[in-house]
């Protein structure tokens, strides 16, 4: 079972039994030709249409989808996902950033960022060194940065806070 929001909507409720779609407890019939790696031709209640895929985003779970010329973003749960949010325990990524601390013991190599900042879900904020490999330290989510804590050429020990968000 999936929950699929599509462009902002009302989530509606996928699931796939025996390789067709269900999609809000319904039988979804559907013809599906692949074009090409990312176009495909969708023939459903007698209206044709042509489907790209623009764009997937794994880590965020959406896809851009143009379908006959109108783009559709889409972000899809899946039972995980929805567990989660029952729980309480919604993405991460949602979550306040308070600060960012070593993954491990090394050398910071350089700063990428200055307080005031505003950073979002993946950009590089510092190289660390450790056991002679450079490792790009990313942004856990968006934030703005209130405080770096340490300088190039600083030694850093493992859960040592390096970057403080507002």
């Amino acid at each position: 079972m999936y929950q699929a929001t599509v462009n902002g909507g009302a989530p509606q409720q996928v699931a796939f039994t025996g390789g067709s779609p269900v999609l809000n407890d319904e039988p979804f019939n559907w013809n599906l030709v692949r074009l090409s790696d990312r176009t495909f031709h969708i023939l459903h209640n007698d209206r044709s249409f042509t489907a790209e895929v623009l764009g997937v985003d794994t880590a965020e779970k959406k896809i851009s989808l143009k379908i006959n010329q109108h783009i559709h973003e889409v972000a899809l749960k899946d039972r995980f996902d929805m567990l989660l949010e029952q729980m309480g325990m919604s993405s991460a990524a949602t979550s306040k950033l308070n600060d960012l601390k070593a993954p491990m013991p090394g050398l910071i190599v350089s700063v990428n960022v200055q307080p005031g900042d505003v950073v979002t879900k993946g950009d590089s904020v510092l190289i660390l060194e450790a056991m002679k490999m450079e490792n790009n330290i990313k942004s856990p989510g968006e934030g703005t940065i209130k405080s770096i804590r340490v300088a190039k050429g600083d030694r850093v020990e493992k859960n040592q806070v390096l970057i403080e968000f507002v």
